[in-house]
């Protein structure tokens, strides 16, 4: 079984794209991450779900999970909207990481190994001029292998 017998059309945002609208396409779409593209529609590198949610969430809560207890539902409807005023851009990571991209031909293994080192629960599959086939989920790949 290779990448492009799993690849599958996944949706994708630009750098531009509002953390709102990509955190909602996570939820409505129940996505492990997005493939975020540059302006000719090539991979630019996949944000996790949580990154997106990185930016919900107070500092000071990922830094103390106790300060979280005590906001109330109300009040932390107020952190995701904060969201809309922020781009898909200000999700990244500061350091840039090796990107789960793979070309058609990649085994299941190969993509395993390729998630598991870059951490990433989905891997873009592109062809030869670096378009963007599809995506392989985590979810995919091991559906697939726990078939045999």
């Amino acid at each position: 079984m290779r990448a492009r017998d799993l690849a599958a059309a996944f949706p994708t945002v630009t750098l531009g794209t509002s953390a709102l609208a990509a955190a909602r396409l996570l939820a409505e779409q129940d996505l492990p991450g997005l493939i975020v593209v540059d302006d000719e529609g090539r991979p630019f590198t996949i944000l996790p779900g949580t990154q997106v949610l990185r930016l919900a969430v107070p500092p000071y809560c990922r830094e103390d999970p106790a300060l979280a207890r005590v906001i109330d539902e109300a009040h932390a409807d107020r952190f995701v909207a904060e969201l809309g005023g922020r781009s898909v851009r200000e999700c990244l990571p500061d350091q840039p990481r090796e990107l789960p991209i793979t070309d058609p031909e990649a085994t299941i293994l190969e993509m395993a190994a390729l998630m598991a080192r870059t951490r990433s629960p989905l891997v873009a599959v592109v062809g030869d001029d670096r378009g963007l086939l599809g995506a392989v989920t985590l979810q995919a790949l091991l559906d697939r292998a726990l078939e045999t």
